[in-house]
């Protein structure tokens, strides 16, 4: 993964994950590190985004800092810590996305395509949120259930609809 490929907001909220682990005594920066840095960001889209997308944010940032109150504490690290391989994985899986759409850079929108597919805590909190979220309108609507926009990618193989032009 090559971090100077991320874009400044991406960069701030890894810096701001490695400084959430060092200050919790984690040994690595994991996803749950990242996507509460992210979900926090004051001026970072992350939260609308998700948001507008359907997720439940409270609910997320409720259970990404729970996670990260589960982690394992390490004394006498002496302030180095480092990516752990899961959020290495995700890091890696979101440049893959970024390559494959032709970004030159890559977002914190793209890391949030990648979390929609993780298997791992952090990924299952995410789709936690998302179902919490559906929940709550499914009562609202008197049990209709309706779906909202989803982070997650079409499968492979779905063509997308282009627009036909008119000719005249």
């Amino acid at each position: 993964m090559r971090f100077d490929k991320f874009t400044t907001k991406l960069q701030q909220a890894l810096a701001d994950a490695q400084s959430l682990a060092l200050s919790n005594d984690n040994g690595f920066v994991e996803p749950a590190h990242l996507l509460a840095s992210l979900l926090n960001q004051e001026d970072g889209g992350t939260a609308s985004l998700l948001s507008r997308a359907g997720v439940n944010v409270p609910a997320l940032k409720a259970a990404s800092e729970k996670a990260i109150a589960r982690l394992p504490k390490v004394e006498g690290q002496g302030g180095e810590i480092s990516v752990s391989r899961e959020l290495g994985n995700l890091l890696n899986l979101t440049d893959k996305i970024a390559t494959k759409r032709g970004d030159q850079f890559i977002a914190s929108e793209l890391f949030l395509l990648a979390l929609a597919d993780d298997k791992g805590e952090t990924g299952r909190a995410a789709e936690g949120a998302r179902a919490d979220q559906e929940g709550a309108r499914s009562g609202d609507r008197g049990g209709a259930r309706r779906r909202g926009p989803s982070i997650r990618r079409k499968p492979k193989g779905s063509a997308r609809r282009s627009r036909s032009t008119r000719s005249t």
